[in-house]
């Protein structure tokens, strides 16, 4: 059996993470829960992994890898941006704070929706 991991990581602090990383955590969860069924009778194994991140890893959060590769790097037309993210102003007690953005085929993701985690999963294990 193949294994694909997919390794979601964010900025916590005090249990808490910011909307876009919930967002796309919870997402993420489910996605992972339905690919690990339905890619099952294709011999792989869908693993769930999360990494926090500590406040100086900040520009790592949100991120998406799929056995260590980033999910921009796997999908044609996307790349890795970033944005102003109050809700991680509120955690690191800055102004000013960015958080990852997924910007794919013109449009840009603070949180990262479910056809998207599906589409890099598929074209990953070449299973869905």
């Amino acid at each position: 059996m193949k294994t694909l991991e997919i390794e979601w990581k964010h900025l916590e602090k005090d249990g808490n993470t910011c909307l876009r990383c919930s967002e796309t955590g919870e997402t993420l969860k489910e996605v992972v829960a339905r690919l690990a069924q339905e890619c099952r009778p294709c011999g792989w194994e869908i693993k769930f992994k999360e990494t926090k991140l500590a406040e100086k890893e900040l520009p790592e959060s949100n991120m998406i890898l799929f056995n260590g590769t980033p999910i921009e790097d796997i999908l044609p037309d996307a790349s890795a941006s970033e944005s102003a993210c109050p809700s991680c102003c509120e955690f690191t007690g800055k102004s000013s704070t960015s958080c990852r953005t997924l910007e794919y085929k013109g449009n840009s993701y603070e949180g990262i929706p479910s056809s998207i985690i599906r589409q890099a999963a598929c074209v990953w294990a070449k299973c869905c």
